[in-house]
């Protein structure tokens, strides 16, 4: 394998490892938001929920970019 073959891999799987920390970090973002929206406005559970929603599909959203991301670098 030629250097910068390598290096291409590392920059691969470097960006492939964040998947799993923003997964959970955009859920726990999204629901922390909506908790603490509802304990001000005094709408428990509806913002939690939407909170909810809204922080896992920041993370698919950015799940799919990078695989869409690895997928085009792989095969240029």
């Amino acid at each position: 394998m030629a250097p910068d073959e390598e290096d291409s891999s590392w920059k691969g799987l470097a960006e492939l490892s964040t998947v799993g920390i923003t997964l959970v970090l955009a859920t726990v973002i999204g629901l922390a938001g909506g908790y603490y929206l509802d304990r001000w406005l005094g709408t428990t559970p509806w913002l939690i929920l939407i909170g909810l929603g809204l922080g896992i599909a920041a993370g698919f959203v950015s799940l799919f970019r990078s695989v869409n991301k690895s997928n085009r670098n792989g095969k240029g």
